[in-house]
């Protein structure tokens, strides 16, 4: 580890983040460069060339040029755009955003549910027809419903959370039982659900067809690497209750896309609230723009436009810093299995 870094920031900078940031690096440096939040967009090769740390959403186009990085500290809780670089062969450390998120995210999912178990699409509808209906679907409680999270990180915890307290039944399919958040993993105080206490009932894949089959609303919130990619197709949406409604904040290629089209189409659950999408902008001519029973959004339910996403992220990077410099372990770092899309 180098004590003086050289650290590329190539995000929209944080004016009141920056001279801590300085004064850690000492002797080294730390450069803002332009925001890279598009693939395939490049830096200039004198900028990254002897740069020891890089901050960022993307990591350039031009990875290659990068000739003694030791550590990424990424934006997303996702970390997809990393799985095809040279990480493991250059032994870089990767620390994702996790935490980051969790709170936006999270209101977005309560937002769905409500959405949907006050039937407000119909009331909406009914408002613009100048229909005044005061039916009973329109007044049902949430309360007392189950809703399910495939996979249980951050934004599950978080989500589980604000859940439990308006009185669902929470479930969560998970791999192993959800384990204390580490003292390495970025939380905000106050949120989540850092003892892994919250599900009321903890199912293994194994399992799969039970926790399908007893929910209200499915909350996907797995990582899209190379074993979730499609871990979700026919099979699984039709162990669905045809009442059940389908969140997906996570990553839209989780849910294979030409089940998805025919499970909205035909009508296997009631309906579904889509984030994540299989397309950057979806094309106007795709199929589920048109979906009566889908709420679709364009990626907003957490992301860098939110007004506390430069503070924290910042917050988080500083804190690895520190760690970086001391030789403490990072928060959210990457495990080898996870680098290799496992």
């Amino acid at each position: 580890m180098n004590p003086n870094p050289n650290v590329l920031i190539l995000l929209k900078p944080e004016e009141r983040a920056l001279p801590a940031i300085r004064a850690l690096c000492k002797g080294g440096s730390v450069t803002v460069g332009p925001w890279v939040c598009d693939e395939g967009q490049r830096v200039p090769r004198e900028m990254v060339r002897d740069v020891d740390v890089l901050f960022c959403e993307l990591p350039p186009a031009n990875f290659e040029d990068f000739t003694r990085l030791r550590w990424i500290q990424l934006t997303s809780a996702g970390y997809s755009q990393v799985l095809d670089l040279p990480i493991l062969e250059k032994k870089i450390h990767v620390t994702n955003g996790l935490g980051t998120f969790d709170v936006p995210i999270a209101e977005w999912n309560i937002m769905m549910m409500l959405w949907w178990h006050r039937s407000m699409l119909e009331a909406q509808a009914n408002q613009w027809a100048r229909v005044w209906d005061r039916a009973p679907k329109f007044e049902r409680e949430l309360r007392g419903s189950t809703v399910g999270f495939y996979g249980y990180g951050g934004i599950a915890r978080e989500t589980a959370r604000l859940a439990k307290t308006m009185g669902l039944k929470v479930w969560a399919l998970t791999r192993g039982q959800p384990a204390k958040r580490a003292e390495t993993t970025y939380c905000l105080e106050g949120t989540g659900d850092p003892d892994g206490v919250l599900p009321d009932r903890i199912f293994s894949p194994a399992q799969i067809a039970d926790f399908m089959g007893g929910l209200d609303y499915l909350i996907i919130t797995l990582p899209l690497t190379s074993a979730t990619r499609g871990i979700i197709g026919e099979r699984e949406l039709r162990m669905l209750r045809p009442s059940a409604v389908l969140i997906n904040c996570a990553r839209g290629p989780i849910i294979e896309e030409q089940a998805y089209i025919r499970c909205l189409r035909e009508q296997w659950i009631r309906g579904s609230s889509l984030d994540v999408h299989y397309a950057y902008p979806l094309p106007p001519e795709h199929p589920l723009w048109l979906m009566p029973n889908l709420i679709m959004t364009p990626h907003i339910s957490g992301g860098s436009g939110g007004a506390h996403f430069l503070p924290r992220t910042y917050q988080l990077f500083t804190q690895n810093l520190e760690r970086y410099l001391s030789g403490r372990p990072l928060l959210n770092e990457l495990s080898e299995a996870q680098l290799q899309g496992k």
